[in-house]
């Protein structure tokens, strides 16, 4: 069986390629922000908040961390409207990839946190630095410095992670791939580009993140 490829009639319908491209990266950008805000407050509290605190962050992130996303999606799209709470599939979206990033963001983070030397702490409390301060400038720069490669791999997952939510007609990539399959019927072709998207997706955001983070982030 000879089988005609007619990637014309896929590229022809690049508005929708383009807004979904759009809402993939604005997802990934807000969950990215986010999701790393959590995971730095979540971080310290696994390793220095009180007891109650840990647990209730642990129990978090376990919880998270072994769990499907879709299910945790489904959760908030479908879960969350039986207490009351109906959301948008946007921001259903947004709060599901903040949730599952701020979990493996913790954990990542609090093993830089955990590998920082004692002696830079005791240093810095001996020039009557804060604990605010001791924590944003001794000890999160060089732990962020330490797991920004495995930081980086994390979002990107997530970001690809993101197709997920054209299950609930969140107007990502995935979504317009599978609307214009729907329309010509030419799925193949439709995925085809819809993958060589976000592998160029992934390589750039990876490529922005390991640049960025030096410069903006753990201040190298």
């Amino acid at each position: 069986m000879r089988i005609q490829l007619d990637f014309p009639a896929v590229l022809a319908e690049w508005p929708l390629l383009l807004h979904g491209l759009y809402w993939t990266v604005g997802l990934t950008a807000v969950a990215t922000v986010v999701g790393m805000a959590l995971g730095i407050a979540f971080a310290w509290a696994r390793a220095h908040g009180q007891a109650w605190l840990r647990w209730v962050v642990g129990t978090y992130v376990e919880l998270i961390r072994n769990t499907p996303f879709i299910v945790q999606l489904f959760f908030v799209f479908f879960g969350l409207p039986a207490a009351g709470v109906k959301l948008s599939p946007e921001t259903a979206s947004v709060i599901a990839m903040v949730v599952n990033l701020s979990a493996y963001a913790t954990e990542i983070i609090r093993a830089g946190i955990e590998a920082t030397p004692r002696g830079q702490v005791e240093a810095a409390q001996s020039l009557a630095m804060g604990r605010l301060q001791i924590f944003t400038r001794v000890v999160l720069p060089p732990a962020l410095a330490k797991v920004w490669p495995a930081m980086t791999s994390q979002i990107v997952i997530v970001m690809l992670g993101s197709a997920v939510c054209g299950q609930i007609s969140t107007p990502e990539l995935s979504y317009a791939a599978n609307l214009i399959q729907s329309r010509n019927f030419r799925a193949f072709e439709a995925f085809i580009v819809a993958t060589g998207l976000y592998l160029l997706l992934s390589i750039a955001l990876r490529r922005l993140l390991q640049w960025a983070g030096p410069r903006f982030i753990f201040g190298r």
